[in-house]
């Protein structure tokens, strides 16, 4: 097998006194999608975090596409796409501002014709000229979304992607997802509701007492083909 393009060794976090990660270790390889499950405060924000290089481990390290997770972390940020719980919008700014925004922030020109395509695949093309601040949380998750949609990134960390969704929007992250995957790119989707990432995860694993627990994959499918299948 090839080198992973992700490598974790040894993480660790600590708040105050309480080690939220206590030692995670994980290698991921492209064209990989990876779920994460883990109960309430187990340390699944905190390990993507990590790996967007917004919080530093305490102890530990790793390498993510070659470059160091500590000390290279503005290079891995180029790589990264993260949808967080906070979409990090601008209330007072429209939907096409907001992404306006984000292209200038990447150092990128205005793309008007990209935002217009962007807004359109995630439902929002009617709103484009409304203010963020009337919009409900799942108009909000879709612009954070049409967002990532604008720079497709190598490594894809999305954070309970499902909520405030409906099922087109679901499908939608699920799409994007694929096409990460599909181009070569990585996937880590912590999330309570596993059963809607199972078209996309190709590993499930889960946090317990602060470290990874590789899970049967096979196992959850059949359970939840039953699920489905029970009235």
């Amino acid at each position: 097998m090839s080198q992973a393009a992700v490598e974790l060794r040894g993480i660790a976090r600590r708040f105050g006194r309480r080690w939220v990660l206590r030692g995670v270790d994980l290698d991921a390889h492209g064209g990989e999608a990876i779920g994460l499950t883990g109960r309430n405060g187990s340390g699944k924000t905190t390990l993507l975090r990590i790996c967007a290089t917004l919080l530093r481990p305490t102890r530990g390290g790793g390498r993510i596409f070659g470059a160091d997770l500590v000390t290279d972390a503005a290079s891995i940020r180029l790589r990264v796409g993260y949808l967080a719980h906070d979409a990090g919008l601008y209330a007072n700014l429209t939907a096409a501002e907001n992404l306006m925004f984000a292209q200038r922030m990447a150092g990128h020109r205005v793309d008007l014709d990209a935002i217009g395509w962007a807004l359109d695949e995630v439902g929002l093309a009617r709103e484009r000229g409304e203010r963020v601040r009337g919009f409900s949380s799942g108009m909000r998750r879709r612009l954070a979304l049409a967002r990532l949609l604008l720079r497709p990134p190598s490594l894809l960390l999305l954070d309970e992607p499902y909520a405030s969704f409906d099922v087109d929007g679901v499908d939608r992250v699920n799409e994007f997802a694929v096409q990460i995957k599909a181009a070569g790119g990585i996937v880590l989707i912590a999330t309570h509701d596993l059963r809607r990432a199972l078209p996309v995860i190709d590993r499930h694993v889960s946090i317990n007492d602060g470290r990874l627990a590789d899970r049967d994959l096979v196992e959850i499918e059949a359970w939840a083909a039953a699920e489905e299948g029970s009235p």
